[in-house]
This record gives structure tokens, sequence and C-alpha cells, in this order.
């Protein structure tokens, strides 16, 4: 039901005004939810062969930003690197295109993060893109997404899985937001219940031991809700040149 929610009131963040507002609000999100596991940046569009891709990208999986390129393999394949400040964020993944009929295709990407809850994951997207006035392929996608931290902030493993709903409208950024939960660290039900306790009387048997943040540091573990909650905005810093060498062209 969210994604729907969300497919269907996206065009909001087209607004210039809205968006200078957004920002200070992200920023404020991201320090408030830091949740040590990161994900990649994926490529809106198809993979084409030695094309690549830069960027920067906010999130509330990492406090700083963090920068993002990416690189063409083939016409199926890509690879992408990212590099946080000052580590955590960085991470390699590789996608692979495995069904594509007219302006919808299928993709495979695999990825490892490096974070105080290092994460790999495993998610499967499927794309749609309508050329806008401008020729610009304005992409929008699902995914699902299996997430393992085999040692995280408090040392244990968690394995998570969850949808996650993305989209571009315009070259210059695009947005995505997700959720994967971890069903042995809370009851799926208790997702939205902010008074759940794992230290409760009737939780403690089966919860106690899966603590929800580290003790030392504070920051949310491996087994934490926020852990599982993804919401980045990134930045194509391509655009800008291809905007500057189409002004210079006219």
């Amino acid at each position: 039901m969210i994604f729907v929610i969300l497919k269907s009131r996206y065009n909001i963040f087209c607004n210039s005004n809205f968006k200078r507002n957004l920002y200070p609000i992200f920023f404020f999100i991201c320090f408030f939810l830091k949740s040590c596991a990161s994900h990649p940046v994926i490529n809106p569009h198809l993979p084409e062969p030695g094309k690549t891709k830069r960027g920067y990208a906010i999130s509330v999986e990492n406090v700083a930003p963090f920068l993002w390129y990416r690189v063409g393999i083939s016409q199926k394949s890509e690879f992408g690197f990212r590099l946080g400040l000052p580590i955590y964020g960085s991470g390699l993944d590789y996608s692979r295109v495995l069904y594509k009929k007219n302006n919808k295709w299928d993709m495979l990407n695999l990825s490892m993060s490096v974070n105080p809850n290092y994460n790999m994951d495993a998610t499967y997207y499927k794309f749609k893109t309508k050329k806008t006035e401008t020729d610009f392929l304005k992409s929008r996608w699902i995914g699902l997404r299996m997430m393992s931290i085999q040692k995280g902030i408090v040392g244990q493993t968690s394995n998570r899985f969850g949808l996650l709903f993305g989209f571009q409208r315009n070259p210059k950024w695009g947005m995505e937001i997700g959720y994967f939960h971890d069903p042995t660290a809370i009851p799926f039900t208790e997702i939205l219940n902010t008074k759940w306790d794992p230290l409760s009387e009737d939780n403690f048997d089966r919860f106690s031991n899966k603590p929800v943040t580290d003790k030392d540091s504070g920051f949310p573990s491996e087994f934490s809700r926020i852990t599982g909650f993804s919401l980045s905005i990134f930045f194509d810093l391509n655009a800008s040149k291809r905007s500057k060498h189409a002004i210079k062209t006219n």
C-alpha cells in the first residue's frame, strides 16, 4: 500500500520550492535516523559499453554525502563504485540486465558495502521508462531486495528482505526509498509500534539477545528497524555538463 501511495504522489518532488525546503529536512532526518547500513546508487537507464556516470548522494544510511561512479561494461552489464566520507558508505556493485522488452527491463544487482553493519545485497529490479518533451527518459522502478549483515555492530547476523521504490523525473536527480525487514529481530506486525520493547516480559525470551542499539557507540545495531530503512536522493553530475553543452550548441 505504501508504494501505491508513493507512486501516485511523487510529482510533488518536481516542484522547485518543495525541493529547496526538502533538503534541510532531509539532512535533519539523516542525522537522527542514521542506519549504519548502505546500498548502491542504481543506474535508472540501460547500460552502454564504456559510458560512465558520476555524482553524489545523500541518504539516511550515511550522515555525510558519498560519491558514486558507474561504468558500462556491455549492453547488459555495468559496474558501480561508491566512496563514503570518511569511508562508511563505500562499496562495489555489479548490475546485469536479465530481460528487456521495449521500454521495460528486469535487472539483477549484487553489491557489498562498508559500514558499521557491513552488508551485502541482492536486488531484483523492474524498470520502466517514458520519453519526455526534452527527449529525456524519465524512469521509475521497483525492487525486491535481500540484504545480509553477516557480522554487525554487535557481532551478530541479520538477514533481511523487502521492497523498494524509485524514480528519476529529470536528468539531475532521482530518489529511492525502501524497507527491509528481519523477522527474527522484531515481529512484522510490530514494525510501526514505537512502544515495542524487546526486553519486555512478553518478548524477553525470544528477543533479549538481539539489542537494537550498540551500547558503546549508541548506533543502531543489525537488529534495529532503522537499519532496514533506506531513503536516498542521488545527483548526476554529468547532467549539468550535458545541459551546458546543449546551450553552447544552440
